[in-house]
């Protein structure tokens, strides 16, 4: 009696796993943050627009589930991402080591240096640690680039920021020295009006276990599933030319990296 009833809760746990990995994806709940241009942001009319938004609808056509979007506080990404308020995260979160003892990822979608960039009248002249030495800098908290600060650039003071939107207010008035930031962040800032107060200094070499992997599409650990069918949809689109095409929208460069 005891090993039948062993055998039974045996049989339905290996039911449920079965069901767990058979599960069949017809819509798909994106979490971002809203406020990362050009990769996420919204229009003055509230339209949510971004290399990564219509990256991630070209993906959800290509898996032929319904994508919907769903703009998170960056802080609040992976919490809610757990709690299953949505499926999957794509805002430019890279993969990193810290992050997958609490969710999975895809294989990446893009990967791109680090860039610092200053005030026109700066007197720093390199983006190096000792040419950065005793600057103000700035960074998005909880963004690879603030880890990348404050182990990096040791010799100079980091100062973190809980959006992009406000440090570059601070650089701009000349509370900062400088700031760190993904290169094409900062390059689609200093293109605009309100970048004009500001120059790109130049770049610097990742560090693979700060950055990471590159930025891949995080999902729960329980839906490796689902980041398998994205990473084999981002595979499709980089071989179809929908992935270059939409890249080209955005970028003089291949923004997936090597």
């Amino acid at each position: 009696m005891g090993f039948m009833r062993f055998a039974t809760v045996a049989t339905l746990a290996l039911l449920a796993s079965t069901q767990v990995q058979a599960k069949e994806w017809t819509k798909v709940r994106i979490g971002t943050e809203a406020s990362y241009p050009p990769f996420a942001y919204t229009t003055a009319d509230g339209k949510l627009i971004g290399f990564e938004i219509e990256l991630g609808n070209a993906l959800c056509a290509e898996l032929k589930v319904e994508c919907e979007w769903m703009p998170v506080d960056w802080d609040g990404l992976i919490p809610g991402l757990v709690a299953g308020k949505y499926d999957t995260i794509m805002a430019s979160m890279s993969i990193t080591p810290e992050r997958k003892q609490r969710i999975q990822f895809s294989e990446k979608y893009y990967q791109t240096p680090p860039g610092v960039a200053v005030p026109n009248d700066s007197k720093i002249t390199e983006a190096s640690i000792e040419g950065m030495s005793g600057a103000l800098v700035g960074a998005q908290v909880g963004a690879t680039h603030a880890v990348f600060a404050e182990d990096i650039l040791t010799k100079s003071e980091v100062s973190l920021y809980p959006t992009a939107d406000e440090y570059k207010l601070d650089l701009e008035s000349g509370r900062l020295d400088a700031a760190v930031d993904d290169v094409v962040v900062l390059s689609d800032w200093l293109k605009s009006e309100e970048g004009n107060c500001c120059k790109l200094l130049g770049t610097m070499s990742p560090i693979p276990e700060i950055h990471g992997e590159g930025v891949g599409v995080g999902v729960r650990k329980n839906d490796q599933d689902l980041a398998d069918l994205f990473s084999k949809a981002v595979i499709a689109l980089r071989e179809n030319g929908k992935y270059k095409e939409i890249n080209d929208k955005y970028f003089d460069f291949d923004a997936y990296g090597e």
